[in-house]
């Protein structure tokens, strides 16, 4: 029999059935998955996100274990220590001691002039030699500088104070000053900045630290230089030296005079050198101004009379101090201690003028 129009059911527009037919969710289409709750799709998403992070952090730290294993290989490393850091690692210039490298052997890269970064054959190990001590029938004045023979340590560049950069630089401000106005000729034989990676290879070698004043000056000028006739500029009738010059003097220094000192309990500062030194001035006679990297005075070590820590007839406490007593002196017409600044023909002349103090 025919229903008539008013007893069937209402057909929607689009098609679908008017009443949701049992077990369907209403307004989902057949076969669809069932929507995720929001907690249940964050839940996920944090599962995802934490399964590649701890990723990262596996491959990173086999990185950092593959590293380590790279740069602690070998029988001469050891602890750092307060000095020197670790001076356990074999010298990237002389892996074999100086003596054992030819003088005319080619050189190059970070090690500087004359010296070349060898690489240590694997059928000659390393043997330190030990020191000789006065048990061993020597004397105490035949006793080696131990300062003079360091277990070299693997370079670190250190950050400079902020502080003291800004201390160091003024004072080379009134220096570089009053050279372009008064010495342009000296000042022509600054040299540029050092760099900070050379000054921890140095560091490195030598098994001392350079105090803070001392790093940010290289850093601002790496040493000065002689230009014809006109010597470099310096402190006190000294050149001075840079990065390289401060290492190499150093070694000669060790080599000529640092074999012995007084022996255990010997005051270091009271022998000709000692390695504890870092000499940063030459007066091209032999003589040297150094810091002692202990004490951070400046001294004079005189090839002949041996080491004083009153250059110039008084007691200079720092490099940086010796620093602003020049651009002082500079400035005013002063003197530091005995040594007073003249200029010739556009040059910087430091004279003697008997013992006096700073102005």
């Amino acid at each position: 029999m025919r229903r008539s129009a008013a007893e069937r059911p209402p057909v929607p527009a689009s098609g679908a059935p008017a009443v949701d037919a049992p077990g369907r969710t209403p307004g989902r289409t057949p076969g669809a998955p069932a929507p995720q709750s929001s907690s249940e799709a964050a839940r996920r998403r944090l599962l995802r996100w934490g399964a590649v992070g701890l990723g990262l952090c596996v491959l990173l730290f086999g990185a950092q274990l593959l590293g380590t294993a790279a740069f602690s290989k070998g029988p001469d490393t050891q602890a750092a220590d307060p000095v020197g850091e670790a001076r356990g690692v074999v010298d990237p210039c002389f892996p074999q001691g100086p003596e054992r490298y030819p003088a005319d052997a080619p050189r190059d890269g970070e090690c500087g002039p004359g010296l070349r970064l060898y690489t240590q054959p694997p059928d000659r190990p390393r043997t330190p030699t030990p020191a000789p001590s006065p048990g061993d029938g020597l004397t105490a004045a035949q006793v080696r500088d131990e300062d003079c023979h360091p277990r070299v340590g693997t370079p670190r560049v250190r950050p400079v104070s902020p502080r003291v950069t800004r201390a160091v630089n003024r004072q080379w401000l009134r220096i570089e000053r009053w050279l372009r106005a008064n010495a342009p000729e000296t000042h022509r034989t600054l040299a540029g900045p050092g760099r900070a990676r050379t000054i921890a290879i140095a560091e490195a070698q030598m098994g001392l630290r350079f105090p803070d004043d001392l790093r940010a000056s290289l850093l601002r000028h790496d040493g000065a230089v002689s230009l014809g006739q006109v010597q470099p500029f310096g402190f006190l009738g000294n050149g001075s030296l840079g990065v390289r010059g401060i290492r190499d003097t150093w070694r000669q220094l060790c080599g000529t005079d640092g074999e012995a000192d007084g022996g255990e309990g010997a005051d270091p500062r009271a022998d000709r050198w000692d390695g504890r030194m870092i000499p940063f001035g030459v007066d091209g006679s032999g003589d040297h101004l150094v810091i002692d990297s202990i004490r951070r005075d400046v001294g004079d070590a005189d090839h002949e009379s041996g080491m004083s820590f009153t250059p110039g007839g008084i007691r200079i406490r720092s490099y940086y101090a010796l620093l602003k007593a020049t651009a002082d002196a500079l400035e005013t017409g002063g003197s530091v201690g005995h040594w007073k600044p003249g200029v010739a023909d556009g040059v910087l002349r430091w004279e003697t003028t008997g013992v006096g103090a700073p102005s």
